[in-house]
């Protein structure tokens, strides 16, 4: 058998445009991907407003699903918010709760959306509306299904929303390892930060992760790893600043899952960010964490 992978098709929203920065049509191109290799998908429901209000602000809440937010913040979002793309942010963040759920019950599973990490307690930001994992972090720790958990995020961009959301959050740890001189450029800290410089390749990038990974099972020694996967480290991404190869993210999805498996945690895997003009080479690159995590 295979682990679970969780995808809606409302992940994609009709209304950003194929040449929106934001390469949209990239989750039912990995769903599809994800088919055709014999996989079974299973559909998220969207959240509920009280439990977004577990990970942001309820005026902030409210204001997004009210259709009340302001052109400013939008613009900081970097979409409109249509109906179309509020259902969605609301169904990747339903996703990542199931996807966690599922980890839990059968030991890994993946969301083909989520990590949508600048979303802080009251504002979304680059392409993040509701920040799915510290939604679903603070859920699990307030419903008694876990006591310790710990987020592992390897998109190009720091963590910065999700580290304000878990800030002080007992039972909550974060390591972010990033393009230090990329976006955001105000980082709040996580519990754990490592910023690359520009241009790291593989061999280098990999010689940091393996510590970082030791430090962060030692230290937050958690009984559900979030996995943010995102492929915008690759050299080839429009909004990176690293220059990882396909086989180099191949060799950190396997450093991860591996990390996990050995230790005997469950991971729930997300797709986090990526930005290549190449929706077909994109959604490949995303494939392999889903891959990795979902194997026997």
């Amino acid at each position: 058998m295979t682990y679970p992978i969780v995808y809606h098709r409302g992940y994609d929203a009709q209304s950003v445009a194929d040449g929106h920065r934001f390469p949209m049509r990239k989750y039912s191109r990995v769903a599809g991907l994800m088919e055709a290799r014999g996989a079974t998908l299973v559909t998220p429901e969207p959240v509920s407003r009280e439990r977004l209000r577990l990970g942001h602000e309820r005026g902030y809440v409210d204001a997004v699903l009210e259709g009340r937010l302001d052109a400013r913040a939008e613009k900081k979002i970097g979409f409109r918010l249509t109906r179309d793309v509020v259902n969605r942010s609301r169904l990747a963040v339903g996703g990542t709760c199931l996807a966690a759920e599922l980890a839990l019950e059968q030991g890994a599973a993946a969301n083909l959306a989520g990590g949508s990490h600048h979303a802080a307690p009251g504002e979304g930001a680059g392409f993040c509306v509701f920040n799915d994992v510290g939604v679903a972090t603070n859920w699990l720790l307030a419903t008694g299904r876990v006591s310790r958990l710990g987020v592992i995020d390897l998109d190009v961009h720091h963590g910065d929303g999700t580290a304000l959301i878990l800030a002080g959050v007992e039972g909550a740890f974060t390591l972010s390892l990033h393009a230090e001189k990329n976006w955001p450029r105000a980082k709040p800290p996580s519990d754990m930060d490592i910023g690359l410089a520009d241009g790291t390749e593989d061999r280098a990038y990999l010689a940091a992760l393996q510590p970082a990974l030791e430090a962060f099972f030692d230290r937050a020694r958690p009984e559900l790893v979030f996995y943010n996967a995102g492929v915008d480290p690759h050299r080839e991404d429009r909004l990176g600043r690293l220059s990882l190869s396909d086989a180099g993210l191949a060799a950190r999805e396997e450093h991860v899952v591996s990390a996990c498996r050995a230790r005997g945690v469950p991971v729930c895997g997300v797709l986090g960010g990526g930005y290549d003009r190449d929706a077909e080479a994109l959604a490949r690159r995303h494939a392999l964490m889903v891959e990795r995590v979902t194997a026997p």
